[in-house]
């Protein structure tokens, strides 16, 4: 009797503020796959860890789109986990006391460690 492997997406966001829809849509896949019940890990990088900033994702609304933080708040109550690319933060001078709750700052062998565990990989 063979175990069935629960699928699990991660989902990488490159963009922050500057281009709201991108900026969503990773959190519009990821709240859709977990009401599928698919484990889903959404990892920011580059100007995308803006929005993982509290103060900054508040304000990021996208036509057509609910506002980033609906979409946040959503991912974070259906227990969706948020990566957060440390050399990104560091760089833009963000520390781990500014970021949403759930964001874990994490190197690259930790994205490395999601992508290989997952069974679909995607990109904004």
């Amino acid at each position: 009797m063979s175990e069935e492997k629960k699928e699990k997406l991660v989902i990488f966001g490159t963009h922050g503020p500057e281009d709201p829809e991108r900026a969503c849509l990773p959190f519009v896949i990821g709240n859709a796959a977990l009401v599928m019940e698919v484990q889903v890990t959404i990892m920011l990088q580059g100007s995308a860890v803006f929005i993982a900033k509290e103060g900054c994702y508040e304000h990021v609304f996208a036509a057509g789109l609910p506002p980033l933080k609906d979409l946040i708040q959503s991912f974070i109550e259906q227990g969706g986990t948020l990566l957060i690319c440390t050399p990104c933060i560091q760089e833009r001078n963000i520390t781990p006391d500014m970021l949403v709750k759930i964001a874990q700052p994490v190197k690259a062998a930790r994205a490395v460690m999601e992508i290989l565990e997952a069974t679909n990989v995607m990109s904004y």
